[in-house]
């Protein structure tokens, strides 16, 4: 009596599509299995690993070419910085920001290019724990709770980061801006997502940690104003007025000085009366590069022409010295003299 045939073992890896098609050439249980765990598992982990160096790549080059088109080009207003998006700013924005603009360009893609490829890489491994069978479930818990204590330790770290990251985007200040921080107060040397340096008056380098800035006053966009007070003393304020306002329009016909004004400068008149006399008050509104040489030759001028019209000598002599009081000498009992 023949004997009824035993059916052919069924692999564990039958769900796995090459492992059943393996087995459905060969008939051979265990050699399915080998060639799932020796050929496909690592055929299919080498595949991951490409996709993910690809689309790593693919990624990093379009944000390379952003970076560069940023830097080079021109971009909508929205995404220009801020002195580029005042029409008064200066003659040419372009040819003011270029190495700022590039800075803040490459910072933005630097942070960019670090995310994309954590979250990349992140995936990929994902992908390869669950192509070798492990459970993937206590792991991302464990993940999550280990990045919240991280979180509540370097939380000072991620408070910097964010607050540098917003400041980038928002083109707060950037390199050569004179900038006040609050104690600190010079002109940019670096910006990074950590921490920026200014660098102040007498040569000190600041290093402020971006999330410690509370506010930022910076005086290197768009417009700035020259405030120039000259007191008078208890001269005619009509004839010091027309003094100083051919003074001023001097400045404005200066062809080195031309470039850097918006406005002509103004003498708007008396500022205010003290014990001395008359405050004359005169602005300027320059570009933010222009605010300094302007204020000083304003100020030059406008002292030399008070100067030349003989009005400083009338200060001079309205102002009262008193000298210091001098006890009598031996002998003497004061006004009446000797008794």
């Amino acid at each position: 009596m023949p004997q009824p045939e035993t059916p052919d073992p069924k692999p564990s890896c039958q769900d796995t599509p090459l492992c059943d098609l393996v087995f459905g050439v060969t008939k051979s249980a265990w050699f399915a299995e080998g060639s799932n765990l020796f050929l496909i598992k690592p055929a299919t982990i080498v595949l991951i690993l490409l996709v993910a160096i690809l689309l790593r790549f693919l990624l990093h080059r379009t944000i390379d070419r952003l970076v560069r088109s940023t830097s080079e080009s021109r971009i909508p207003a929205v995404l220009r910085p801020l002195r580029e998006r005042i029409p008064s700013a200066a003659p040419d924005p372009q040819a003011v920001v270029p190495e700022r603009r590039r800075q803040r360009a490459e910072a933005i893609g630097s942070v960019l290019r670090s995310m994309t490829t954590a979250v990349v890489f992140a995936i990929a491994v994902l992908q390869i724990l669950s192509e070798l069978s492990f459970d993937l479930a206590p792991l991302l818990a464990s993940a999550g709770i280990a990045g919240l204590a991280l979180g509540f330790g370097a939380q000072t770290l991620v408070k910097d980061l964010l607050a540098g990251l917003f400041m980038l985007l928002e083109d707060q200040y950037g390199v050569g801006d004179t900038v006040d921080l609050g104690e600190a107060t010079g002109v940019v040397e670096a910006v990074g997502l950590r921490i920026t340096t200014v660098r102040d008056a007498r040569g000190v380098v600041w290093y402020i940690r971006n999330g410690e800035i509370i506010r930022v006053g910076n005086k290197s966009q768009g417009w700035a104003m020259v405030v120039v007070d000259i007191p008078i003393g208890f001269a005619r304020t009509e004839e010091a007025t027309a003094v100083l306002r051919t003074a001023a329009a001097s400045v404005a016909v200066d062809p080195e000085l031309a470039p850097e004004l918006m406005e002509p400068p103004e003498v708007v008149g008396v500022e205010q009366i003290t014990v001395d006399g008359s405050v004359i008050r005169t602005v300027a509104k320059t570009t933010a590069e222009g605010q300094l040489p302007v204020s000083r030759e304003l100020r030059r001028r406008l002292a030399e022409a008070l100067e030349n019209s003989g009005i400083t000598a009338g200060i001079a002599a309205t102002r009262m010295f008193p000298r210091p009081s001098t006890p009598p000498a031996d002998g003497e009992t004061g006004q009446g003299g000797a008794t």
